[in-house]
């Protein structure tokens, strides 16, 4: 896989974005319409407490991705209501459209007490071209369950022969608090499951993507796109420990592929993208997600520090 790096597309602080966001663009999520292609993004909103709201907002590109347009005037969608799944944000919304629907699969975030936080997977709709999206309902598609105790998120949703396909994660434990992380960290991986309506999925709990860190390596934020007649999976991995400020710990981009969706190799040698050598993308490389247009293939990405400062793009030669 070989990509070419067209930089730093997007920087957050020099726009102005609704809830008051004035950083990070996390996740960005290509919908790519007659006219431009729209990226969805989560922000973050400060409250009084020092902690954070994710919201989703969105940036518009020429269909060759080399001139904004515009970024979103309003909320994409509202936080969930009291004591729901998405109540304390949506990281990140995997955007579909299909026929004249556009759904929104989101990543729902509410607080705990014991640990930092659980996740769930929900859906909504949007009814004006993508520009503001409704949750179906109150509660979520997807959450915890049997095989999948808790964290179920980032889901990446395809159709695909008249089957609805999903890359999610969900966590296997959280580890204890120790003297380097004052609190517990969480441990997740990537799975698979199916759907014929987009509401009951078929899954069975099972880890598709093998590890390179061993058991407690944390892997996020799947997407897949099919090049020739294979598909290409990209993702992004780190240590459960230790990774906010140590680089050799963070998150960096993992590849795999597969020629039937079932058996996934993984080979992050032939990735094709790393490390700038300094710059906003030299010690962090997360959330990627893949997408087509204008005939051309491209990767968005975050940088350093989660995506505080926005997110790149890379173009795919081969």
């Amino acid at each position: 896989m070989k990509w070419r790096k067209l930089g730093h597309i997007f920087d957050p602080s020099k726009h102005s974005l609704p809830n008051n966001c004035a950083e990070y663009a996390q996740s960005p999520q290509a919908l790519v319409l007659q006219d431009r292609v729209r990226i969805y993004f989560s922000t973050r909103e400060s409250e009084a407490n020092g902690k954070f709201l994710s919201h989703i907002a969105f940036v518009d590109f020429n269909k060759k991705m080399d001139c904004c347009l515009g970024v979103s005037d309003r909320p994409v969608i509202s936080l969930g209501s009291l004591g729901c799944f998405d109540e304390h944000g949506i990281f990140p919304m995997n955007v579909v459209q299909h026929g004249e629907d556009i759904y929104g699969f989101t990543c729902g975030w509410s607080r705990r007490v014991s640990v930092s936080v659980e996740t769930s997977i929900g859906i909504a709709v949007s009814r004006d071209g993508g520009r503001t999206f409704e949750r179906r309902a109150d509660g979520p598609v997807m959450t915890s369950s049997l095989r999948e105790p808790m964290l179920v998120g980032d889901p990446f949703v395809v159709m695909l022969g008249g089957v609805w396909h999903m890359w999610y994660i969900f966590g296997v434990k959280w580890a204890p608090a120790n003297n380097v992380d004052p609190a517990p960290a969480r441990v997740y991986k990537i799975a698979h499951a199916t759907s014929v309506d987009t509401i009951n999925w078929a899954r069975d709990g099972k880890q598709i993507i093998s590890d390179v860190f061993g058991p407690d390596e944390c892997q996020a934020l799947p997407t897949v796109l099919k090049i020739g007649r294979r598909f290409h999976m990209y993702f992004c991995f780190r240590q459960a420990t230790d990774f906010r400020k140590n680089p050799h710990r963070g998150y960096r981009l993992g590849y795999a592929f597969s020629d039937d969706l079932v058996t996934w190799t993984r080979d992050d040698q032939s990735a094709g993208i790393s490390f700038s050598p300094n710059g906003w993308d030299s010690a962090m490389l997360c959330y990627p997600h893949l997408f087509e247009s204008e005939g051309s293939v491209y990767l968005l990405y975050n940088g350093n520090e989660f995506g505080r400062r926005g997110f790149g793009l890379a173009r795919f030669e081969g």
